[in-house]
């Protein structure tokens, strides 16, 4: 049958099986006849072509279709497949590869140097007991200071104090590695200890809340909100964007990636990179300052 033909019968298949109201079947029209009319010849009788259907994809990014349109129309196209190659209308062996492309993974925002500053000094400006104004100071240097994941910096125990110039830390998948420890970190923990009420033993968590517990993650966002919202900071600055500050202000300053990776525990050097989109600027003007052709 034709390629008419399969577009006609997959279109009275959407209605009477799947039962689509008219709105979606006129949708889903639009979507397939957008790629036959791309593709032209025999695209509604032949098995898909890979080299059109990436063809199509850029000539819908060309015309600056929404993201979801093109999932949309690559998912009518699909239905349109699969319905043919279930029915025998047209032999096709594998569908795997008709997708829509995968949106770019977001680029981590990180809280800037000055906000970071301001966020630490707001601590101690709060009302409250003192020595909880020295736990909240001391986590977040850690999270900032030394780039723990906010899992890392609470999972520490009272048998990590007190703090030397190396931490070892277990991260995810239980990979081990070690983070250096600033003095002006290792400062604040041993302040924090020394003004903490609990001491529960060396097993005992580091971080602990007003009633000696654990002091959780949910504690430690709403810490981080509340203070970003005493300051007036982006909605982005959270403790996790303290780590990403960590990465990108230490690549700021001409930090090697690879050092930078083993620092923050990541598998793969590639998901270290998304910080270089971050700084593209410093590593443009740091190129063009330290290049030996750049004069």
């Amino acid at each position: 049958m034709g390629g008419g033909g399969n577009r006609t019968a997959w279109l009275a298949w959407l209605e009477s099986e799947r039962r689509y109201g008219a709105n979606t079947l006129a949708a889903y029209e639009s979507d397939l006849d957008d790629y036959l009319g791309y593709a032209g010849g025999d695209a509604g009788s032949a098995p898909p072509d890979r080299r059109r259907f990436r063809g199509w994809l850029a000539d819908m990014a060309g015309r600056g279709l929404a993201r979801t349109t093109v999932a949309r129309r690559v998912s009518a196209l699909r239905s349109f497949y699969r319905f043919c190659g279930r029915t025998g209308r047209i032999d096709i062996n594998d569908l795997s590869w008709l997708r829509a492309p995968r949106p770019p993974k977001s680029v981590p925002k990180p809280v800037s140097e000055e906000d970071a500053r301001a966020l630490l000094a707001a601590i101690f400006r709060r009302r409250g007991d003192d020595w909880a104004k020295q736990r909240d100071f001391a986590l977040l240097m850690m999270l900032y200071g030394s780039g723990l994941r906010i899992s890392e910096a609470l999972d520490l125990t009272r048998r990590d104090v007190p703090l030397g110039d190396w931490l070892r830390i277990t991260g995810k998948g239980g990979k081990i590695r070690e983070v250096p420890v600033l003095p002006a970190i290792a400062e604040a923990v041993a302040a924090y200890v020394g003004a903490c009420p609990f001491d529960g033993g060396p097993d005992a968590p580091l971080f602990v809340s007003a009633r000696g517990n654990a002091f959780g993650a949910r504690a430690a966002q709403r810490l981080v909100e509340s203070l970003r919202l005493e300051l007036s900071l982006p909605a982005h600055v959270t403790p996790h964007a303290l780590r990403h500050a960590f990465a990108t202000h230490l690549l700021g300053n001409g930090a090697d990636l690879r050092a930078i990776q083993e620092l923050l525990g990541h598998a793969s050097l590639s998901t270290t990179q998304r910080y270089t989109n971050v700084d593209e600027a410093h590593l443009l003007r740091l190129h063009r300052e330290t290049h030996p052709r750049s004069g």
